[in-house]
């Protein structure tokens, strides 16, 4: 990760801005409220597809992993797509409200194929429009508050990981399972207006008259940019981050061997999930501060560090929630750090002509690296045992701690 923290010139005494713009709070709301709206449909799919559709849950598993998939290879392809302005603007847009469209009509689903495609749709149209977003957010952000921008940011999609799942359980006891999801296209709606502030100041912005480049992926630009030897750490981190769905499994099992019904731990444990969902706004928007002090290679240790002990206390066999509720702060804490640090290096290290690439790498590496760590992690947590899976993840956190130690990198880019 990167050293330097400020981009203003040495002896300047222009301040930094105290707050981010309103075009940055209007992203920061986009990820609120459109994963407040497919975390409500991430909750209710479960019970949709087994006890609606009459689906089993390897096919639940089989959608899932198929639609994460989907995900990373949409955010790698579209990435180049978001090296042009213009065209980045209308890949947001239109990526967050096809995700509400599309989210909002698994409702409408006969078969348990349907509700497959258009929940692997709905992934594609987030995963299209997440490079576009970010690199308008570069776009928009002053140089020396990218930590804070890209902190808002992700205090939003993790404060809508809190929201989603509370309005699911309303939603579901008040109107129904089916019914649900078409409430998922209020908040999906409201994320296309917000981010429509942002899109509209990004247009005034771009220059009137644009060459239409052909859309490449750029790897060699991006070496000789050099975003490669930096992007090390975060592999070895990617490949330690693990599905939240382990975590939850694993206090759920550990509060019911402790004496708890298999409800009650069940309830307790989605509860503690959203206690690390929480962790991870708050820390997310600190994080980011730290970030425009110190740099990203100190904050993203951190983040590795938090998952470290979180790993630890999630081997030990406790049964004892506040312990448990630890961990998962843990857990919240270094998301936090880690994913504000790692889209803050892109935005920093790339001229915009870029970003749009640059952040469709970085999602793509981040997809690929969390879909081996979950796999594995739940191949060693079933065959073995839990603390061999924690350990393992662990180990890779220890190995990103180290490589953010040890590779060092020139300095970021300060163009715009």
């Amino acid at each position: 990760m990167t050293d330097g923290a400020s981009q203003t010139t040495p002896g300047s005494t222009e301040r930094r801005p105290l707050w981010v713009s309103p075009e940055v709070a209007s992203i920061g709301a986009a990820s609120f409220f459109s994963d407040a709206g497919h975390e409500i449909a991430t909750a209710v799919l479960p019970s949709f597809l087994t006890g609606v559709l009459r689906g089993s849950a390897a096919t639940l598993g089989l959608i899932e992993g198929l639609s994460d998939a989907l995900l990373g290879i949409a955010k790698l392809l579209s990435g180049p797509l978001a090296n042009q302005p213009a065209r980045r603007v209308r890949l947001a847009r239109g990526g967050y409200l096809l995700t509400a469209v599309f989210t909002a009509a698994i409702g409408l689903a006969t078969t348990v194929w349907q509700a497959g495609v258009l929940r692997a749709a709905a992934w594609i149209a987030r995963g299209a429009r997440t490079p576009a977003r970010d690199a308008m957010l570069a776009g928009l952000a002053p140089p020396d508050a990218y930590g804070r921008a890209f902190g808002v940011e992700r205090a939003g999609d993790n404060l809508g990981a809190v929201v989603g799942p509370l309005l699911a359980s309303i939603l579901v006891a008040t109107v129904g399972i089916r019914t649900s999801f078409f409430f998922a296209l209020v908040p999906g709606t409201l994320a296309a207006l917000s981010i429509s502030v942002a899109a509209a100041r990004a247009r005034r912005m771009t220059t009137a008259v644009q060459v239409r480049e052909r859309a490449r992926l750029e790897l060699g630009s991006l070496r000789r940019a050099g975003l490669f030897r930096p992007l090390l750490p975060v592999a070895l981190f990617e490949l330690g981050n693990i599905t939240t769905t382990l975590l939850i499994l694993r206090a759920t099992q550990l509060l019911e061997h402790g004496g708890r019904s298999a409800t009650a731990a069940a309830s307790l444990a989605i509860l503690l999930y959203a206690g690390h969902n929480a962790t991870a706004a708050i820390v997310a928007l600190v994080g980011g501060a730290w970030i425009d002090r110190w740099g990203q290679r100190p904050v993203f240790a951190a983040g590795a560090a938090a998952y470290v002990l979180a790993y630890g206390g999630f081997a030990f066999p406790s049964h004892h929630w506040l312990l448990l509720a630890g961990c998962f702060c843990l857990a919240g804490a270094g998301i936090g750090l880690a994913e504000t640090a790692e889209s803050t290096l892109v935005a920093q290290l790339l001229p915009d002509r870029l970003r749009g690439s640059g952040f469709g790498l970085l999602g793509g590496l981040q997809s690929a690296g969390d879909f081996l760590s979950s796999t594995i992690v739940g191949v060693l947590y079933v065959a073995v045992t839990p603390a061999v899976g924690f350990a393992y993840a662990a180990a890779w956190m220890i190995l990103a701690v180290a490589a953010a130690i040890v590779v060092r990198h020139r300095e970021p880019r300060v163009t715009r």
